[in-house]
């Protein structure tokens, strides 16, 4: 059975996300990350073979539109990291609008407990669950 990968791609992270089989939910799987914005092979790589591992029929990557609806120079990083992405994989990629995950992904950390400090480590992993889970739940309707 395929599954579905959620990105939430930063300027030094990208979180990971991974749908269960019968693509009902998500889970966060990792951050990678990198010491340059520019540092991308690795990123690349390592989604490849997760993509490989789990079977991946589609990623589905998180759009930084502004509030306004327009589009800034985070639209046009991630476009790029799209193309990149796309000479190393052969599965769709989907560009869907993220605008307020990392906030909400924050909201939940706090409301959990985590401290300030520890969120780095996970948070982008959240936003990319909560990216991934709002398509699933638009994918089923």
């Amino acid at each position: 059975m395929s599954r579905i990968l959620g990105l939430d791609y930063g300027t030094k992270t990208v979180g990971v996300a991974i749908s269960d089989p019968l693509l009902l939910t998500a889970q966060e799987f990792e951050t990678i990350t990198r010491e340059r914005a520019s540092a991308l092979r690795h990123t690349l790589v390592r989604i490849k073979e997760i993509c490989e591992e789990y079977q991946i029929e589609k990623i589905v990557l998180g759009y930084p539109r502004n509030m306004d609806d327009s589009e800034g120079f985070r639209c046009e990083d991630t476009l790029e990291f799209k193309k990149l992405l796309e000479k190393r994989v052969t599965i769709p990629i989907e560009l869907v609008d993220e605008r307020l995950t990392t906030v909400y992904a924050d909201e939940i950390l706090e409301e959990s407990g985590v401290a300030k400090k520890d969120r780095k480590k996970v948070i982008d992993q959240i936003a990319a669950a909560i990216i991934l889970q709002d398509y699933l739940d638009n994918y089923r309707s």
